[in-house]
C-alpha cells in the first residue's frame, strides 16, 4: 500500500495567502495587543509564519483539540487535551486553525472561548471545506482557502502525524 499526494496549494500559494492575511489582520488590529491562540498540532506552521508576519504587539498560545484520530474521517465528537495557558479576559483574541470542515470544533471551540469573556474573538482558518459543513457557522474574519471535499495533509495537517512536514498542501490519495 503506497499512498500519493498531488499537490493543490503550493508553498508559493500559501505564501502569498499568508501575507495578504497578515497585512489585513495589522490592519484591523491597529494600535490593539492581540493573542494569537493555535490549535495543535496542525496550525503550528502556519500560525508561526502568520505570526512573523505581523507588525501588532502578540502574545501567542496553544490549545489541543482533535476530531480525527489515525483517521480521515472526522468525528462529531471534539476532545481537549490543552487549554489556553493565558488569561483571554479582556483579550483580542485570534484563534489560528489550520482547517474547517464539519464545523463541529469551531463551534465547540468558540463556545469554548467566548466562555473567557475576549475583548473580542475571532478565527483565522488556514483552509475551509465548506462542502464537508455539518453545523451551520459564521463564516471565519480571516480565511486562507475554500478546498474541495479532499483529504488533505502538509504544511502541518497529516494523516496518522504524517507528511506535516511538507511545504504545500496535497490531496492524499492512499491505494
Amino acid at each position: 500500500m503506497k499512498d500519493h499526494i498531488d499537490v493543490l496549494l503550493s508553498e508559493a500559494q500559501i505564501e502569498a495567502r499568508i501575507a495578504e492575511l497578515a497585512a489585513a489582520i495589522n490592519r484591523d488590529y491597529a494600535g490593539k495587543n492581540v493573542v494569537l491562540l493555535g490549535t495543535l498540532k496542525g496550525a503550528y506552521i502556519f500560525m508561526a509564519d502568520i505570526s512573523r508576519k505581523l507588525t501588532i504587539p502578540t502574545q501567542i498560545d496553544f490549545i489541543t483539540v482533535s476530531s480525527y484520530g489515525d483517521t480521515t474521517t472526522s468525528s462529531t465528537q471534539v476532545k481537549f487535551d490543552q487549554e489556553p495557558s493565558l488569561d483571554l479576559s479582556g483579550k483580542h483574541v485570534i484563534l489560528i486553525e489550520d482547517i474547517v470542515d464539519t464545523g463541529h470544533t469551531l463551534v465547540f471551540l468558540r463556545k469554548y472561548l467566548l466562555g473567557h469573556n475576549p475583548a473580542s474573538l475571532t478565527v483565522c482558518a488556514l483552509l475551509d471545506k465548506p462542502e464537508r459543513r455539518e453545523v451551520s457557522l459564521p463564516a471565519c474574519e480571516y480565511l486562507g482557502f475554500s478546498i474541495p471535499n479532499e483529504f488533505v495533509v502538509g504544511y502541518g495537517l497529516d494523516f496518522a502525524q504524517q507528511y506535516r512536514n511538507l511545504p504545500y498542501i496535497g490531496i492524499l490519495k492512499q491505494g
